[in-house]
């Protein structure tokens, strides 16, 4: 069984950057690892991919400004993310599927969720 746990969000001004964490319990360095957000009234959405063999995807809203990368001694992800603006504003949450995911795979191929970290980004 694995568990995920989100830590690093939290409030800043558009421009801004903050690095999201998700520790996870468990083996997860043979998954694939995610981040997703979903803002009030929407539905979640992928943002970041790392697959089970390194490789990177992200949506189009984040690319160029947010980073997933993963350190498998520490079972940690994590999301930099850069320049931020109110658009970016969500929970946003962690995932983990246990077969190759990339960003054009929805919320249900994913196994694993953690509760969500709240990102709130003022203009």
């Amino acid at each position: 069984q694995v568990q995920l746990v989100e830590s690093g969000g939290g409030s800043v001004q558009s421009g801004g950057s903050l690095r999201l964490s998700c520790t996870a319990s468990g083996y997860t360095s043979s998954m694939s690892m995610a981040w997703f957000r979903q803002a009030p009234g929407k539905e979640r959405e992928g943002v970041a991919v790392m697959d089970l063999y390194g490789g990177t995807s992200y949506s189009d809203p984040v690319k160029g400004r947010f980073t997933i990368s993963r350190d498998n001694a520490k079972n940690t992800l994590y999301l930099q993310m850069n320049r931020l603006t109110p658009a970016d504003t969500a929970m946003y949450y962690c995932a983990a599927g246990t077969a190759y995911r990339n960003i054009f795979h929805g919320q249900n191929a994913y196994n694993y969720w953690g509760l969500g970290t709240q990102v709130t980004v003022s203009s």
